[in-house]
C-alpha cells in the first residue's frame, strides 16, 4: 500500500509548460513590436536592443556567478526583461542607458530579491521609471532621423489633432516598441492563442481606462479621441506584456479584474490630471505594489472556512 502512495508539497497538478518555454514564447510575440521599431527607427533602435538584452543576461549571469548560484539564464527570463525595457526607450538614448537600465532591472529589482519569482515589481518597468527619474531629458526626447517634436499623446494633451491611422500603423515618434499597434496586437494574440495570457487583466484594463476617460477628460464618448489614447503611449504594450506578468499581478480570477480596474483608473488619472501625456509604467507599478492587498481582499475561503455558525 505504501508503493501506492507518493507524498509531496503542493501543487499536487503540475503544468508541462516550462518556465523556459513561456518566456520563450513572450520574446516571440515581441518580435513584431522589436521588428518594427528596428524599421521605424533604424539601426541606433537594433544596437539600443541587443545592447540591454545583452546587459540584462550578463548581469544575471556575474551575479549568479560571484554568488555561486545556479544559473538561470536559460529561462530566457532576463532576455524578456531586456528586450521588454529596450521596447521602452527612446530611439535617440545613448547605448549605455540600455545597459544602467539592464543592470538596475536585474540586479536591484529581481536579484535582490530573490531572483525570478520573487521580484515585487516589473523590473523593466522598474527600471525604465528608474531611467525617467535619474536622466529625464534623455528619456523624454523622443527625437531621431525619422521624427522630431512631440509624441502623439503630448500633441493630444496639447490640444492638437493627431494622425490616428499613423498611430495605429506605428509611423510616430515615441519609444522603439510602443508605436506600433498592430505590431504588438499580433504579438499578443499570438500568446492568447498559445494560452500564456487571457484577457481579464488586460481587457479590464482597457475598458475601464475607456470609461475612465470617457468620463473625466471633457470629450465624452469621443471615438477619435479614445482610439488615439488606445493607440498611444505604450499603453497596448502595457496591457498585453508587462500587467501579465506572472510574478508581479494577483493569481485570484477576482484579483486580476480588480488589478486591471485599478491599472485602467490609474492611467486615467495619470494621462488627464498628470502633467505627462503617458502614465502605464507608473500605473503599472503602482498597482504591482497593491497585489498582496488584492489577493488579499479576493482570496477565496478554503473549503470548510467561513461558513456561518449556528
Amino acid at each position: 500500500m505504501s508503493e501506492l502512495m507518493k507524498v509531496s508539497s503542493n501543487p499536487h497538478v503540475r503544468s508541462k509548460t516550462t518556465t523556459s518555454q513561456i518566456m520563450l514564447a513572450v520574446v516571440i510575440a515581441l518580435l513584431p513590436a522589436a521588428g518594427f521599431g528596428i524599421y521605424n527607427f533604424g539601426l541606433d533602435a537594433l544596437l539600443l536592443i541587443l545592447v540591454t538584452v545583452a546587459s540584462t543576461v550578463l548581469t544575471e549571469y556575474l551575479f549568479e556567478k560571484i554568488c555561486k548560484k545556479r544559473i538561470t539564464i536559460g529561462d530566457y527570463s532576463a532576455v524578456v526583461t531586456g528586450l521588454l525595457l529596450a521596447l521602452n526607450l527612446p530611439p535617440s538614448a545613448p547605448w549605455w542607458i540600455g545597459v544602467v537600465g539592464g543592470v538596475f532591472a536585474i540586479l536591484v529589482v529581481k536579484m535582490l530579491f530573490g531572483g525570478l519569482g520573487q521580484n515585487f515589481m516589473n523590473p523593466a518597468l522598474g527600471a525604465r521609471c528608474f531611467l525617467l527619474i535619474s536622466f529625464t531629458s534623455i528619456m523624454t526626447n523622443f527625437d531621431c532621423d525619422a521624427y522630431s517634436g512631440a509624441t502623439p499623446l503630448a500633441n493630444l494633451k496639447a490640444g492638437a489633432e493627431v494622425n490616428i491611422l499613423d498611430m495605429v500603423v506605428g509611423r510616430t515618434a515615441g519609444t522603439i516598441g510602443e508605436t506600433s499597434m498592430v505590431a504588438i496586437v499580433i504579438g499578443a494574440c499570438f500568446l492568447i492563442l498559445l494560452g500564456i495570457i487571457d484577457l481579464r487583466i488586460p481587457g479590464s484594463y482597457l475598458i475601464s481606462f475607456v470609461i475612465f476617460i470617457s468620463l473625466f477628460s471633457g470629450h465624452g464618448f469621443d471615438w477619435p479621441y479614445i482610439s488615439a489614447h488606445l493607440a498611444g503611449g505604450g499603453l497596448m504594450l502595457g496591457a498585453f506584456f508587462m500587467a501579465t506578468d506572472y510574478v508581479t499581478r494577483p493569481i485570484t480570477k477576482n484579483g486580476q479584474y480588480l488589478f486591471g480596474i485599478l491599472l485602467g483608473i490609474l492611467t486615467g488619472i495619470f494621462r488627464i490630471f498628470g502633467p505627462s501625456a503617458e502614465g502605464v509604467s507608473y500605473a503599472i507599478i503602482i498597482g504591482n505594489l497593491l497585489v498582496p492587498l488584492i489577493e488579499k481582499i479576493t482570496l477565496p475561503k478554503a473549503f470548510g472556512k467561513g461558513g456561518e455558525k449556528a
